[in-house]
């Protein structure tokens, strides 16, 4: 079977092509932005048009318009092709990245994922290392706050840096969701449901909601 894995939801535009589990085509660059004149003839350009049996994709936490970008392909494929449509979220794609980087037991046994967000805010999530098991909610924190409360001596993610230095202390490793890697998640972490995971309210007010 073959299975296309796209994952805007960040800065990376990380694309790859499985066959049998092996992976027989890629793209991966740190984009920031343009995933969605990029993508597309990304696609096209891999083997055999990148046509698969499943798509897979990243429906967040992060960027609004990569995630939205993400799923609009990935479903607009799916439904083109006749394709099986899955999808996880881009911390438990940075935790296993993470805790293949430092061992099968890891160093600790909490791994602290954080993501870059808006408006001065990060998206973090803690999973048990063992068995990558998310320990609570994936949330939208004020950076300020975060490095109040967050304790873990070393963090993860496009986010982890930031942190580090608000709360002058600890280890970042700066990590983004890499589609190549996703064969490292745990298939319970796949799932059916592709509705967007946003982590935190729109920045937009509809204007009948907007104050005077």
């Amino acid at each position: 079977m073959r299975q296309l894995v796209i994952d805007t939801a960040t800065e990376a535009l990380s694309v790859a092509l499985f066959d049998g589990g092996l992976l027989i085509d890629s793209h991966h660059e740190i984009a920031g932005r343009g995933h969605a004149e990029k993508l597309i003839p990304i696609i096209a350009a891999m083997n055999g048009g990148g046509r698969a049996q499943e798509i897979v994709v990243d429906t967040g936490p992060g960027s609004f318009t990569g995630v939205r970008v993400g799923l609009a392909a990935a479903r607009a494929l799916a439904y083109g092709w006749q394709a099986r449509l899955r999808a996880y979220a881009s911390v438990s794609l940075v935790a296993a990245i993470a805790r293949d980087l430092s061992g099968p037991a890891g160093e600790a046994p909490v791994l602290a994922v954080v993501m870059t967000g808006g408006h001065g805010e990060c998206f973090w999530q803690r999973f048990d290392t063992a068995t990558l098991e998310p320990l609570a909610p994936a949330a939208s924190t004020p950076i300020t706050r975060l490095g109040e409360e967050l304790g873990d001596a070393v963090l993860y993610g496009t986010g982890a840096a930031a942190v580090v230095e608000a709360r002058g202390h600890g280890r970042a490793v700066p990590l983004h969701p890499d589609a190549r890697r996703l064969p490292l998640l745990p298939a319970r972490l796949l799932g059916d449901d592709s509705t967007p995971l946003y982590g935190r309210g729109a920045d937009a007010v509809p204007l009948a909601m907007r104050k005077n």
